[in-house]
């Protein structure tokens, strides 16, 4: 591949007939909130592969596979046709390194969708606070008012401030400019750890949205592994304090940053 070039490896079975798919994005990025959740998608539903996408602006590496194989890094698109709703589900090992790339990327995986009618783009990703919580709450933001006015009803605190850094934020941008409508689902974390505690509470969220049911029990095991992760991590903190809280200084709170990277 040449300088920022992107190559497209379609798997060899027949293109699906999909009916305006969603297009849900999991890129992997602060705690892998957005990916975890998007990899449970696949697996549980489950999804069929329809392309691999790699890029010269991934990090020069590759992948080791669990059957002991090597691949380039790369974004992969799945499908699935079911009751309720049909999914075009993105998955990633990375995302690009650089602003020129990370918009082809999105003008791309926009095109590809589009190809299939889809209207409606979701990315998911973290809300990083800096602090760990018991109950991760879900953010949000969309690209048209009506969807924002929708957030309520599935419990989504609605974001009015801040930015969203790289994918998670350029995909929805752009689908707006193509008159798709774009909505950015956040699962509040602290952003120290792969945080699938998070990943549960936002693909719930989703899940809630588009009106399709998954089994959740593999994603709830990580959940618990995660919360013990972080019971030990705080345990840790405390024994390096002789088990006080820090003097002098009031409950830690969560910080709005209000952004992913």
């Amino acid at each position: 591949m040449s300088v920022r070039e992107i190559k497209f490896v379609y798997s060899s079975a027949d293109r699906p007939k999909l009916k305006s798919p969603h297009l849900v994005c999991g890129f992997p990025g602060s705690g892998y909130v957005g990916k975890l959740a998007v990899d449970h998608l696949i697996q549980e539903l489950p999804a069929k592969h329809l392309v691999d996408i790699y890029s010269s602006s991934f990090p020069p590496q590759v992948m080791i596979k669990t059957d002991g194989t090597a691949d380039l890094m790369k974004n992969s698109i799945f499908w699935w046709q079911g009751g309720g709703a049909d999914l075009l589900l993105l998955t990633g090992d990375s995302q690009p390194a650089n602003p020129d790339s990370e918009y082809a990327l999105a003008e791309e995986v926009l095109g590809i969708a589009a190809q299939f009618g889809t209207q409606q783009v979701f990315t998911l990703a973290a809300y990083i606070t800096g602090v760990f919580v018991d109950k991760p709450k879900v953010f949000g933001t969309a690209t048209d008012q009506e969807t924002v006015k929708e957030f309520a009803s599935h419990n989504i605190s609605m974001m009015d401030s801040g930015s969203i850094n790289g994918m998670n934020g350029l995909v929805i941008g752009i689908a707006k400019l193509r008159n798709m409508k774009g909505m950015c689902l956040l699962g509040e974390t602290s952003g120290y750890v792969v945080d699938a505690k998070a990943s549960k509470a936002v693909l719930e969220t989703l899940l809630d949205i588009i009106g399709i049911k998954v089994d959740m029990i593999n994603l709830e095991k990580r959940a618990k592994d995660t919360e013990m992760l972080i019971n030990t991590i705080e345990q840790q903190m405390l024994a390096g304090r002789g088990g006080k809280p820090l003097e002098g200084q009031p409950p830690q709170k969560p910080r709005d940053t209000g952004y992913i990277s």
